[in-house]
């Protein structure tokens, strides 16, 4: 199992609740909506070239719309991989957090 950066994996995650509206500006603000934090373009999208060349997700241009003055979409869909990456990273998260409550750790 090869481990997902917390940076991929909220990434994937963003893509895979986005679904077929998972292009650049509409992950940035899902991102920050979840996160509180700003995202720059460049930094997510090198991220998902990572993964994309990763065979973690894949991508599709759209037709060109009026509204971008011609220019298409790229989408981002999680791939097969992509969703058992998540899947790993989640059930290794949850056997790390275990017991924490033991040792004093609580969230309240």
């Amino acid at each position: 199992m090869k481990l997902l950066s917390r940076q991929e994996e909220m990434l994937l995650i963003a893509v895979w609740r986005l679904q077929h509206e998972a292009y650049g500006v509409k992950i940035r603000e899902l991102l920050k909506e979840l996160t509180g934090k700003e995202w720059a373009f460049g930094a997510i999208f090198t991220m998902l070239d990572r993964l994309v060349q990763k065979e973690l997700l894949s991508s599709y241009l759209t037709d060109p719309t009026p509204e971008r003055g011609g220019r298409s979409k790229r989408i981002y869909q999680l791939r097969k991989d992509g969703k058992q990456a998540l899947i790993e990273i989640q059930q290794v998260q949850k056997t790390l957090w275990e017991g924490m409550e033991k040792l004093g750790f609580e969230n309240k």
